[in-house]
């Protein structure tokens, strides 16, 4: 799930203290050897710095968002302001808001979290103990399990049965939680800490517990919050389908749009569904990307998808919410959109499926044409060519590249 694929990085994203990118994000010593060269690095009068950032707001606090993004989309956030600037990227806060509106928004959705950990507490008293489990508390019944190896049973189990059936959907996925928390970026030293993990734990328990449509699939947890807001439907499953077949599927019209001769190829190899790209999209390539890069990436993403009624979109329930569409009313606001999301408002294609994700998917799969099309005799294969690219990609060069194929596909799909 992508909250354990990568959203530590709101952890990691406040830290602070030294330029060079090991101060922020150091590697364990015997990891460092086998880490994969990390790309990005922050560049005078590219990236977004600390000074700029502060400097774009107004002496009350509003900020020119259309110069941030203008930044960042050039070359990224500096590592001691992303947590900051990302609530902004992920429509945590508007940008029209003041700082003294800002400030009574945080305390209000600080006591809104703190009610919802304290109900998550209540029925198992380990979350926010800096502690968590990895193993099943609970039968499917809603029985209590009891560990005989645990001093304080207390503390990690449920003394009582349960009845209530959305506590016991909740509780049957903590330890898996749990699981995937430990493997998380394991050669990173925030992560040798149980504190650190038991962080990202409860942020990912309390958010299953809040959305128990989705499930497992703080201010960390409002930033979290915001960004499933985008991804949630990519996690809906059914008897017949799965949530990210609606993106595959627009993947596959984009490469046959775009590059027909590979996806013939791809087609007789019988791999037209492109369900060897669900990893990409699942958890937005952090497996293809360094952890370093990926955060760029990411930040680049939702920089060039960025449109200004994303604040009051998911604060006020709408129709428009359901169907993923953020209308852009006046040309003022269309000049607060970001490069991509501006394209789509222009075209009205601001859809979860036409998500700048999919191109960045026909992007990598692009860089790999040449192989695919003279190595690849099975899907295996391709999976295969797919799976060799693991934290070997420039994101900026992934993204001006699917900037460019989003283009065609725009281009071509009118003449079609």
């Amino acid at each position: 799930m992508v909250g354990c694929e990568g959203f530590r990085a709101m952890l990691l994203g406040k830290s602070g203290g030294g330029e060079e990118l090991g101060a922020f994000y150091p590697i364990r010593p015997e990891c460092q050897e086998d880490a994969p060269r990390t790309r990005f690095k922050p560049r005078a009068g590219k990236t977004l710095s600390p000074r700029r950032w502060h400097a774009a707001f107004s002496e009350d606090g509003h900020l020119d968002f259309a110069k941030v993004l203008r930044r960042i989309q050039r070359g990224g956030i500096h590592p001691a302001i992303k947590g900051l600037v990302w609530e902004f990227l992920l429509g945590c806060y508007d940008p029209n808001s003041t700082f003294e509106d800002r400030n009574q928004i945080r305390q209000r959705r600080r006591d809104q979290y703190t009610i919802w950990k304290a109900e998550c507490t209540n029925l198992v008293p380990v979350i926010g103990s800096g502690k968590f489990v990895t193993t099943s508390i609970i039968t499917e019944d809603g029985q209590p399990i009891i560990d005989p190896s645990t001093s304080n049973a207390q503390e990690w189990h449920v003394n009582n049965a349960v009845s209530d059936k959305k506590a016991i959907q909740w509780m049957l996925v903590l330890h898996q939680i749990g699981l995937d928390v430990v493997r998380t970026d394991r050669t990173l030293v925030f992560y040798e800490s149980e504190t650190n993990q038991a962080k990202l734990w409860d942020i990912l328990a309390v958010y299953a517990w809040v959305d128990n449509d989705i499930g497992y699939v703080q201010d960390a947890f409002w930033c979290f919050d915001r960004a499933m807001q985008r991804l949630r439907e990519n996690f809906r499953c059914s008897a017949t389908s799965i949530g990210v077949q609606a993106q595959l599927s627009t993947l596959s019209q984009v490469i046959k749009t775009v590059d027909p001769k590979l996806h013939q190829h791809l087609e007789e190899l019988d791999g037209g569904e492109y369900l060897f790209a669900f990893r990409m999209l699942m958890v937005l390539f952090r497996r293809e990307f360094t952890f370093v890069d990926a955060l760029y990436l990411w930040e680049l993403m939702w920089a060039m998808e960025y449109n200004p009624n994303a604040f009051s979109l998911y604060e006020e329930s709408s129709a428009a919410t359901e169907k993923g569409v953020l209308t852009v009313s006046s040309d003022e606001l269309l000049k607060q959109c970001g490069k991509f999301e501006k394209k789509n408002v222009k075209t009205g294609s601001s859809t979860q499926q036409s998500a700048l994700a999919v191109f960045l998917v026909a992007s990598v799969l692009e860089t790999k044409n040449k192989r695919i099309l003279k190595e690849a005799k099975g899907l295996d294969d391709v999976v295969q060519i797919l799976a060799e690219i693991t934290g070997d990609l420039d994101a900026r060069k992934v993204c001006n590249e699917a900037l460019k194929i989003h283009s065609k596909y725009l281009s071509k799909a009118k003449t079609q």
